[in-house]
């Protein structure tokens, strides 16, 4: 959906007092160092010959995480002689398909929503990724990540950062001292807010007010329940309108979905009733539990920026996550999530070479290690992952176990991914029935 990027921009709004940490590389004397043929180049020699190009790049990536972003390639920079001109834009998807028919596309762009970058593509707007940059995607990227990039067998961009959907927010030190356990299983997890509602206590905290977006927090649980109620098939064929929105598969999911949060018993701790759920914004709707008024509060890696000033983020901190249990573990660990992918509106041998250095295992340990960040690279090491969420993101992406699906709303047609599919889990938790919403939102898909 148009919103994937900016729901983490919201979230990383709240880390904008940190101060960024200066590289070694292109300071003072020791940028000398990093000259060509030095040995801290040695890494970079593959992606060398294109002194004083440029590579230009556009994506929704603004402020600390754009300063960020410069900081992790500017040794690349100081290395190859490539100059990056990166720019980011809070209209980023509007204005993307602006200039690319205005005749004025960037070399490169970050794309979330691989829906977006089909559409491109099927136009022949995007250029294929070349031999070299498909090699080191597929030798550090899992075949799951790597269709949501491919478009009829052509293969046009590896992923860069991405982010994990399928958490539960919890306090450790409530856990410990009320003796609770952090459930592995679906009907542990029931079980456990069955006992924290009988202490008196709503056990669940949920918001899914967002602006124009307001909704799309309660798509995600609909997808992370669809992937655990069905299959990682059944669950493609759904984004892909290859089974209908209102088939009985989904019926059942959005249904074991409602057990939480349109259950008055659960829910919404800190706020009110069920309804209160809609009118909750999503930065707020999990911060009642380091008062005490709830203890759960399903959402993303990214909400780890959400939390008052002071909470401390962490496995024996105020404030942690567990992987949101699956229904069947025989069925693997189905995760949710998100991320963006490097597509090229030019082939220039630079623009190859700094896709190809994007895709590599060197770049996303570089910019892992400035915090904050996760990605599903292979190669990145967890020793450079220095955030706790996010070393437990990387730890799930790179699990063996781990089944990964995009998020649905992302990869589904705007006007529902980002439209009816939103309006309509407002409708579902003010009331209306589940059978209701999946028929109006089925009726609302492009024919």
């Amino acid at each position: 959906m148009a919103f994937a990027r900016s729901r983490q921009a919201l979230a990383i709004a709240g880390v904008l007092g940190l101060a960024l940490g200066v590289t070694a590389c292109g300071t003072g004397s020791d940028k000398k160092s990093n000259k060509a043929g030095s040995a801290e180049c040695a890494a970079y020699e593959k992606y060398q010959g294109h002194d004083g190009k440029k590579v230009t790049i556009y994506s929704s990536i603004r402020d600390i995480e754009a300063d960020r972003l410069a900081q992790s390639w500017k040794q690349f920079e100081d290395c190859t002689g490539i100059k990056i001109d990166h720019e980011g834009s809070g209209e980023f998807e509007a204005q993307l398909g602006v200039r690319v028919d205005g005749g004025n596309a960037p070399d490169l762009a970050f794309i979330p929503q691989p829906g977006l970058l089909k559409r491109f593509a099927d136009a022949g707007k995007l250029k294929p990724a070349g031999d070299e940059t498909k090699a080191m995607a597929e030798q550090n990227y899992s075949p799951d990540w790597l269709k949501y990039s491919t478009v009829d067998g052509k293969f046009y961009g590896a992923p860069l950062g991405s982010n994990v959907k399928s958490f539960v927010w919890y306090s450790p030190k409530t856990f410990k001292e009320k003796g609770w356990n952090v459930p592995t299983t679906w009907d542990e997890l029931i079980a456990l807010s069955d006992t924290i509602a009988a202490s008196g206590t709503k056990p669940w905290c949920a918001g899914i007010e967002s602006g124009d977006a307001t909704g799309w927090p309660a798509t995600d649980w609909i997808e992370d329940l669809m992937l655990r109620m069905t299959s990682p098939e059944v669950y493609d064929k759904w984004t892909t309108h290859d089974i209908p929105f209102n088939d009985p598969q989904v019926v059942t999911a959005v249904d074991k979905a409602g057990s939480i949060l349109k259950n008055e018993k659960y829910v919404n701790g800190g706020f009110g009733g069920v309804k209160s759920i809609a009118t909750t914004s999503f930065q707020e709707a999990g911060t009642p539990i380091t008062a005490g008024k709830c203890a759960l509060h399903r959402q993303a890696s990214f909400y780890a920026n959400q939390w008052p000033q002071g909470t401390k983020v962490a496995e024996d901190g105020d404030v942690f996550a567990f992987y949101f249990p699956a229904v069947d573990p025989a069925k693997g660990k189905p995760v949710l999530g998100g991320g963006e992918f490097v597509a090229a509106f030019a082939d220039r041998p630079e623009v190859q070479a700094v896709q190809t250095y994007l895709a590599s295992g060197e770049y996303a340990n570089s910019r892992a290690k400035i915090g904050d960040w996760v990605s599903a690279n292979k190669k990145l090491d967890l020793n450079n992952v220095p955030n706790p969420v996010d070393k437990l993101s990387v730890q799930i992406l790179q699990d063996e176990k781990t089944v990964f699906r995009f998020d649905g709303s992302d990869l589904m047609p705007a006007a529902v991914g980002a439209g009816t599919f939103w309006k309509g889990m407002v409708d579902w938790i003010n009331g209306k029935d589940t059978v209701t919403v999946l028929n109006g939102i089925e009726s609302s898909w492009p024919k």
